[in-house]
C-alpha cells in the first residue's frame, strides 16, 4: 500500500483521475472521515481542494508514483 499527502487543485481533477483510472488496483482520495474513489471524477470534484489530502492505493505503479510527486506537500 501507497499513501501520499498532497494538495490537488481543481484544474487538475480531471488528469488526477485519468492517472489513477490508469492503476489497475484500488486509488481512493480522502480527508478526515470523507474517502472517495480517485477514479471518479464526480466523487473527486466533491472534495474541499483548500485541505491537503491523503492519496492512498493497494497497490504501487512507478509512473503513477512519479505523477504523485508533483503533487506532493510536506506533513
Amino acid at each position: 500500500m501507497m499513501q501520499y499527502k498532497i494538495k490537488l487543485s481543481i484544474d487538475r481533477v480531471n488528469d488526477f483521475v485519468k492517472a489513477a483510472t490508469n492503476c489497475p488496483f484500488d486509488i481512493d482520495i480522502a480527508y478526515n472521515s470523507v474517502i472517495v474513489d480517485a477514479k471518479s471524477i464526480v466523487g473527486v470534484l466533491g472534495l474541499d481542494f483548500r485541505r491537503v489530502l491523503t492519496v492512498t492505493s493497494s497497490d504501487y505503479d512507478p509512473d503513477f508514483d512519479r505523477y504523485m510527486k508533483q503533487f506532493a506537500v510536506a506533513c
